[in-house]
């Protein structure tokens, strides 16, 4: 696994930039360069079930880890989802379960900055990189407006 960490700077409150990472109505806006009409499904609930999907329903079973809104928000990755099943326990999903995601983010005056640390397999960090750098730069302008 490789930690990857990337970071923007948003000219917009704390308050508004959790909003527009997490409302249901502009998250797609911003994780569609991962996967197109991707959704996340989730109780909010600390110890709960998150689901990261594409378009099909396939995607990622994860839990919330840690949560301080809107500073702090820790997803830890627990399998997959395909054809409505979820896999815990493959030998795929044994080398990367329980990978954590935590999103910062800490305000300075008028500018909020994101920053996310990641674990990830190789041959995911390409697709990562090109998915941050693109969502993170909607999420700027989205929360700028």
């Amino acid at each position: 696994m490789e930690t990857l960490i990337y970071e923007v700077e948003i000219n917009a409150p704390i308050e508004k930039v959790w909003d527009v990472l997490w409302n249901s109505e502009t998250y797609n806006a911003w994780t569609k360069f991962f996967a197109p009409d991707s959704s996340m499904r989730t109780d909010w609930k600390v110890g709960g079930k998150t689901y990261f999907l594409d378009g099909e329903g396939n995607g990622m079973v994860s839990t919330i880890e840690e949560m301080k809104k809107p500073e702090v928000l820790i997803f830890k990755h627990l399998g997959m989802i395909k054809d409505g099943k979820e896999d815990l326990e493959s030998e795929e999903v044994k080398g990367w379960s329980g990978s954590l995601e935590k999103y910062f983010l800490s305000q300075n005056g008028d500018t909020t900055t994101v920053k996310v640390e990641l674990a990830t397999l190789p041959e995911y960090i390409g697709m990562l990189k090109s998915g941050f750098v693109q969502g993170f730069e909607a999420v700027k302008q989205m929360a700028e407006k």
